[in-house]
């Protein structure tokens, strides 16, 4: 038991880390910050914030793959290890905002939930069994849920909490439900057990009636439609960076534990789904989730003006192609899922570090306040120019690369002919409506003259390094796509 506890303490060293860093931040705002200014609190608070995850960073990256950990609860394989990877670097990525963003006035504990919430992704990367999977996602959403609401000088960001967590709470019962289920019929909470039983057992209704309750579950958690009427809101009303990790780290962390989840333990009864007629299983409803969350998310898109209900609805279609990569993973692998969700969330998280630096500086929300960005500032219009992009999926940038794997990989299962290849030609075709909208914001921002009263803006430090790594990250993932391809 000693060696189990001490190998189990050696595998979460980062989670660890990233706990002491959220009390670290905490005591010192405590002792020393209540004599400062509220800048010089927000800047600690986030200097020590990027301590503990730039440490968290290193020590997952020494610790690296060992296989299954604690009997069987933790898998670090290269899959967990590269999660945490890109989980920590976007998390990077919404700290490096934060001070440019509106201050808020309790920074210590902004920062700290960012921090908290990192864990529960931290976690949902490794967790190899239903009971750990259940508490890390909710780790997760219980921090994401206050986050969404932090800004209280704003109604909107009340309003978007409260649908975010009521939301939230439907379909963690609908997951644990459905978890229930799964025990019940199966004896087991570890993943490969449940496939090991699952194997020998035929679909029955009851079985049905869980598969149908994780996969809303999971619907409600990626944003995907017809479970995705809180991620407008939340999109609109959250704080910025708040709302950039809910879109980039969130998403990344989920759809690797329900790449697990549904592949190693539900593997069994995914059904076939590169022939017609096809046998039942959970791949059949992943393809209707898939195709309506691309519909639905790229045509609503087309009708909005607000630039974070575009993005949330962009989240929507993209979300569609994730769940398109879920469906191939079974074939090509989580490679396609992995560099896709990674790149999305590097570009996501720019695009709204742009916002966050402009919402200091005067309105953010609608297309029309973008107008005339190239004159105000250059940096943040040609970064907004390389986050667009990518999300439209232009080459070279990394998110071509992304949706090629992604849809390449979908035409591998089956062909063209087949209902996966059916559903890849459809999320091609959207590619060209989702352009259309990408331009929209392109066109405010670099084509479109200013107002009259605008006024220069002024990017601090390090919300401009912040900018440039990331902007860096997509051209060169673009340019070597094989530097994460490879490794999955």
């Amino acid at each position: 038991m000693n060696a189990l506890y001490a190998e189990l303490f050696r595998a979460i060293v980062p989670e660890t880390v990233l706990v002491l860093s959220a009390l670290l931040v905490l005591t010192f705002d405590l002792v020393l910050g209540r004599r400062r200014t509220l800048a010089e609190r927000l800047n600690l608070a986030v200097l020590l914030g990027v301590a503990g995850v730039l440490s968290a960073l290193a020590l997952g990256l020494r610790v690296g793959p060992v296989g299954t950990v604690f009997g069987g609860s933790f898998l670090l394989d290269p899959l967990a290890v590269a999660v945490r990877a890109g989980v920590l670097v976007l998390v990077l990525l919404t700290l490096g905002v934060v001070t440019a963003a509106p201050q808020t006035r309790q920074p210590a504990e902004y920062v700290a939930l960012i921090l908290l919430a990192t864990v529960g992704f931290l976690q949902m990367a490794a967790a190899q069994q239903l009971l750990l999977a259940f508490l890390s996602v909710e780790l997760a959403s219980l921090a994401l849920y206050v986050l969404a609401g932090y800004d209280k000088t704003r109604p909107e960001s009340a309003e978007a909490a409260l649908k975010y967590f009521l939301v939230g709470a439907v379909s963690a019962a609908f997951l644990l439900f459905g978890f229930s289920l799964i025990y019940g019929l199966t004896g087991s909470i570890q993943f490969g057990k449940i496939a090991h039983t699952l194997g020998y057992q035929a679909m029955s209704p009851l079985l049905a009636v869980a598969l149908v309750m994780v996969l809303v579950a999971f619907g409600f958690k990626a944003a995907a439609a017809p479970f995705h009427l809180w991620a407008p809101d939340a999109y609109q009303g959250a704080p910025t960076p708040s709302a950039a990790l809910i879109a980039s780290a969130s998403k990344l962390a989920g759809f690797a534990l329900f790449w697990r989840l549904l592949w190693s333990g539900l593997g069994p009864v995914a059904g076939q789904f590169t022939t017609q007629p096809g046998t039942p299983g959970w791949l059949a409803i992943v393809a209707l989730l898939s195709a309506a969350s691309m519909l639905l998310g790229n045509f609503a898109a087309l009708a909005q003006s607000n630039v974070r209900r575009l993005l949330a609805y962009s989240a929507i279609a993209h979300a569609g192609a994730l769940l398109l990569g879920l469906l191939s993973a079974g074939h090509s692998g989580p490679g396609p899922l992995f560099y896709y969700a990674a790149t999305y969330g590097v570009a996501t998280a720019g695009a709204f570090g742009v916002l966050a630096v402009m919402e200091r500086h005067g309105r953010s929300q609608e297309l029309s306040d973008l107008a005339g960005l190239y004159r105000r500032s250059p940096l943040l219009a040609g970064s907004l120019l390389i986050f667009v992009l990518s999300l439209a999926g232009i080459p070279p940038l990394a998110g071509f690369f992304g949706k090629f794997a992604v849809f390449a990989a979908a035409l591998q299962m089956g062909g063209v002919a087949s209902p996966a290849g059916w559903l890849a030609l459809l999320a091609i075709a959207l590619s060209a409506v989702a352009l259309y909208y990408y331009l929209l914001i392109l066109k405010q921002a670099l084509v479109a003259a200013p107002a009259a009263d605008a006024a220069p803006i002024v990017v601090p430090r390090l919300a401009a390094l912040t900018l440039f790594v990331a902007a860096a990250l997509i051209i060169l993932l673009g340019l070597f796509p094989s530097a994460l391809l490879d490794r999955l």
